[in-house]
């Protein structure tokens, strides 16, 4: 039982090995998944003073939040007129600044708690195409005008070609309050925190099921916990658990490459400033640099859960497309892993029993929103629903197909934005 081969996980601090739960124990809440939705929601509710016990079916940070780009951006996936279209304009504006607090409090939890994660901040959207230029500008003014958000300035051709040796961008929107770090070490960290807490985790415990009673009860091979309240926080590893929670989401397969080292001078002429970058297409490419001055590079989606075209390889391409000057660079790890997007793109959070809470659905944003949602749940559990039940309001439908189809479907469904790319 360990994390899957990766960048990160060869580059992860030390952290214990927590034991299987054995036996049948007692907790207030107990949290389902070991990312940084979870113990975010078991540090926020130790905090409150709750007894928390956490299963992680495999290891801390295993899944997404072990895996990822590692950006931290702020607004949403589906962009914030479908939140004006799915809760009104002024429930909307408050999704909006809970987004930016998510960034907030991801800052203020590393350094309270002293997290060694290469947390850099500066991100940029990039355009390779006139009309995504065009879009970019667009979307500054709405930031700006709409929601007073003034972290963000245009870069026209010549300021992204001083920061990036490439001339592949023809703009971009840079942002100094979004940034990047190491996800795994950020979630080993808040582990650590949520142990510090009073929190008791438990690795190697897939839970099998739960009995929906008062108190509910989570099981496991081998043995379960009896709770007055329960937080999944599984994402796209819910699988069979809630089959109603699993429809409404679809894993997506994700990709990352890293570099060689490539020293100090040569990451620095690559990229002048230590930001994260993402491009804005469909199926998009990010990158950014590592702290051992590698080049981090993800690219391409795989919506079938196959890797039928050499990801490494292609990916590799990808990446030589930004920058042919690493044609000579030797590729060290390769991985990828499963993020769950929702149809609408936006974050599905709820209820499936009065005292069983589910997060899932943060599309590609998790670093930051986890952590927000993390705290909502938390709050939602202690009587405070406010925040949480902003976002309940949010209506998603199952994906169409069913069991069998619904892959195929969004297969077909993604070659018409795949060749909206290329226009």
């Amino acid at each position: 039982m360990d994390h899957i081969d990766s960048y990160y996980a060869a580059s992860a601090n030390a952290a214990p090995l927590a034991a299987p739960l054995s036996g049948d124990i007692r907790a207030d809440v107990c949290v389902v998944g070991g990312g940084i939705a979870g113990l975010s929601t078991a540090l926020h509710l130790a905090e409150r003073g709750y007894r928390v016990v956490l299963l992680e079916g495999h290891r801390i940070g295993w899944g997404a939040s072990g895996r990822s780009g590692g950006q931290a951006i702020f607004g949403y996936a589906c962009g914030q007129q479908k939140l004006d279209a799915a809760v009104g304009k002024a429930a909307a504006g408050q999704l909006w600044d809970f987004s930016i607090e998510a960034l907030d409090l991801l800052k203020e939890r590393v350094a309270r708690h002293q997290i060694d994660c290469d947390l850099h901040w500066g991100q940029m959207h990039a355009a390779i195409k006139p009309r995504q230029r065009d879009e970019l500008k667009e979307w500054q003014r709405e930031l700006v005008d709409d929601y007073g958000y003034t972290s963000v300035s245009f870069l026209d051709r010549a300021d992204v070609e001083g920061l990036l040796a490439t001339d592949r961008y023809c703009g971009a929107l840079y942002d100094s309050r979004s940034g990047h770090l190491h996800p795994l070490n950020y979630t080993l960290g808040l582990a650590a925190a949520a142990r510090a807490a009073g929190v008791v985790i438990h690795e190697g415990s897939q839970v099998t099921a739960i009995d929906r009673d008062d108190p509910a009860r989570v099981i496991t091979a081998k043995g379960s916990v009896r709770a007055r309240h329960v937080a999944l926080c599984c994402n796209a590893y819910i699988d069979g658990l809630e089959p109603g929670l699993r429809a409404r989401i679809m894993p997506v397969g994700t990709y990352i490459i890293a570099t060689e080292p490539l020293g100090e001078a040569r990451i620095t002429q690559l990229m002048r400033e230590n930001v994260a970058v993402t491009d804005i297409n469909f199926v998009l490419d990010y990158f950014r640099r590592s702290a051992d001055h590698r080049l981090l590079f993800g690219g391409r989606v795989s919506y079938s859960g196959l890797d039928a075209f050499n990801t490494a390889k292609a990916t590799r391409k990808r990446m030589l497309a930004v920058f042919p000057q690493l044609a000579d660079v030797k590729i060290d790890h390769a991985w990828g892993g499963y993020v769950d997007i929702t149809m609408s793109r936006a974050p599905d959070f709820g209820r499936v029993a009065p005292n069983i809470y589910y997060l899932q659905g943060f599309s590609g944003h998790g670093i930051a929103l986890t952590g927000i949602a993390g705290k909502f749940v938390a709050e939602a559990i202690a009587g405070q629903a406010e925040h949480f039940d902003i976002y309940t309001r949010i209506r998603h439908r199952n994906f169409p197909g069913g069991k069998l189809l619904r892959t195929p479907a969004l297969m077909l469904a993604m070659l018409y934005y795949r060749m909206r790319d290329y226009l």
